[in-house]
């Protein structure tokens, strides 16, 4: 009898240890490593999708001007400001001449005593013809007086050699013209490059435009090419975009495009693409397109960063699954789809993607299979899984 309690203790301890035994197979079955793996499920619908490209882009002018000296010099005046709105053909600023008026002087002055010299050779010219019609003369009346043995033979070929003298002197004549009229030629040649290096000093407006950036001040020496004031059609804005190489498939002129702004992130502006550019950034793996504004933003800064999507015509029906359900495995592309309540891996042929996380499936699958869209820990063919509706409840924190 005083064994009892004995044996009901070892009984009450083994009772416990079962119990907790239970308890921790349980809680390993339902929670613990063994537990089956939560998952949510989608199904895979017809449909279509409006496929659309996304990409960041700045603010850039089509047209834009730098103004600046030809040669280097030393700014004189600049006559406007920032965001002044100038006129084709207005003063902007005008560089310091130095000797400029000095040699234009000098070369009006010798352009002046070329042309006395022009008309000393025409004067030459003329005497010199005066001479040779008398020398002709002469030597015609000796030939006839020769011909009736009035003369010698020897006063005949002095009258011979005055013509070839007046002759060779009436072409001298006309060379020192043609080199007259040379030399004022050279000389006009010159002054007009000079005056367009002095009109050059002044620096006007191309076009019309805006005056965006002011590089120099009076006083300040700039070298050759140098701009001293850049000027932008604020009509020629448009949005410089980069777009993945990835996703960039039927980017095309044409397309319609919706632009936000950074400074305007609740305004929508319209536009499309005016052209694609044949050279992709290679160390970003982008390419480049150029946005024009359906009509010109206002307020809009040069430089702004701008967000562009740009809307792709809809595509044919198809299955649709959300983009979140794709997986790679072993280097292919394919979702888990359920068989039986278990997971298998399913290879599918994709097609176009939506914005807003819709994907086409071409070949894989069928009408109504289930996939896996997120789990709790990566899958194998066969594991347990638990169909929830969500993995984190609402208000859960993470």
């Amino acid at each position: 009898m005083k064994h009892k309690p004995a044996l009901l203790r070892r009984a009450g301890v083994a009772v416990a240890v079962l119990v907790l035994l239970g308890a921790l197979a349980f809680v390993a079955l339902r929670t613990g490593p063994l537990a089956p793996i939560k998952v949510t499920v989608a199904q895979a619908t017809e449909g279509s999708v409006s496929p659309a490209i996304f990409g960041i882009g700045t603010v850039e002018a089509q047209r834009s001007w730098m103004v600046g000296p030809t040669v280097a010099g030393r700014v004189l005046s600049v006559k406007v400001d920032v965001g002044d709105v100038v006129k084709a053909g207005q003063l902007l600023a005008e560089m310091d001449p130095v000797d400029l008026d000095q040699r234009l002087a000098a070369l009006d002055a010798s352009l002046a005593r070329a042309g006395s010299a022009q008309t000393a050779a025409q004067a030459q010219v003329v005497d010199a013809t005066a001479r040779r019609a008398l020398a002709a003369a002469n030597n015609q009346r000796n030939q006839d007086l020769a011909r009736q043995n009035f003369i010698s033979a020897g006063a005949l070929e002095a009258k011979v050699q005055e013509l070839a003298s007046a002759a060779a002197a009436q072409q001298a004549a006309q060379a020192n013209l043609a080199g007259a009229g040379q030399d004022q030629q050279r000389l006009r040649a010159e002054r007009a490059a000079l005056a367009q290096q002095r009109g050059n000093v002044r620096l006007l407006a191309p076009a019309n435009g805006v005056v965006t950036t002011r590089d120099a001040e009076a006083g300040s020496t700039v070298v050759a090419g140098q701009p001293v004031l850049r000027l932008i059609d604020p009509s020629s804005l448009w949005v410089r975009l980069r777009v993945d190489q990835g996703r960039s498939a039927g980017l095309a002129t044409g397309l319609p495009a919706r632009i936000v702004l950074r400074s305007q992130p609740g305004v929508s502006l319209t536009g499309q693409v005016a052209r694609v550019e044949l050279l992709a950034d290679a160390v970003t793996e982008e390419r480049i397109a150029q946005v024009a504004f359906a009509q010109a933003p206002v307020g809009v800064s040069v430089g702004e960063m701008a967000e562009v999507t740009l809307q792709l015509p809809a595509t044919a029906p198809a299955l649709l699954l959300p983009n979140a359900s794709i997986q790679h495995q072993k280097g292919q592309t394919g979702v888990w789809r359920l068989q039986g309540g278990q997971p298998e891996f399913a290879p599918v042929t994709l097609g176009a993607h939506s914005l807003d996380g819709q994907v086409q499936v071409l070949q894989g699958l069928a009408k109504g299979d289930e996939v896996v869209v997120y789990s709790q820990k990566a899958l194998a063919p066969g594991a347990r899984i638990r169909v929830v509706d969500a993995l984190v409840k609402a208000g859960a924190k993470p």
